[in-house]
């Protein structure tokens, strides 16, 4: 499970993830499951809206897909397959605790990627497809009272080499 805030590194890691582990892992991801919601929620108080400040607030719609979402990847999991959960706790501990929740009984590494405020905006400039501001919303909010196993920094460091962390401590 890696959490980070938006632009924090997490899809390169994910990425690289999949090249170094020996095993085929399917990653998850909380910007799939944005894109895989219907149009209509995109900008609707029930589902999700991307304020101009870079702000994200959620509704009721949002967060009972998202339940069901959660379920099928922890399904998957309890069917064999070894997943990448790749998501953005907006809630801090809550959304760390709605995952420890449905993930109840599976071995999880909790992985928090943290990158610099500054550098995760200037890689959501580059980007071109997140609202400015984001970044610099989520680079702290993220991990407000979330444990980890594990901590990696994409600041100044690349993403292969942050994966072999993490696949170094995967059991």
């Amino acid at each position: 499970m890696l959490n980070g805030g938006s632009s924090s590194g997490k899809s390169g890691i994910v990425r690289c993830l999949q090249a170094v582990l020996p095993d085929p892992w399917p990653a998850f991801g909380c910007d799939s499951f944005v894109d895989a919601l219907p149009a209509r929620m995109r900008g609707s108080d029930e589902g999700i809206v991307f304020g101009a400040d870079g702000g994200v607030n959620v509704g009721a719609e949002f967060m009972a897909l998202q339940s069901a979402w959660m379920e099928g990847v922890a399904a998957m999991a309890r069917a064999g397959a070894r997943v990448i959960i790749d998501d953005v706790f907006l809630g801090g501990a809550a959304s760390q605790q709605r995952w420890q929740k449905v993930l109840d009984g599976l071995a999880v590494l909790w992985v928090g990627v943290r990158c610099e405020s500054a550098v995760a905006a200037g890689r959501e400039v580059a980007r071109g497809d997140r609202v400015q501001g984001m970044a610099a919303l989520q680079a702290e909010v993220v991990h407000e009272g979330v444990v980890y196993d594990l901590e990696v920094d994409t600041t100044h460091t690349e993403s292969l080499v942050c994966a072999r962390t993490i696949a170094a401590h995967v059991g």
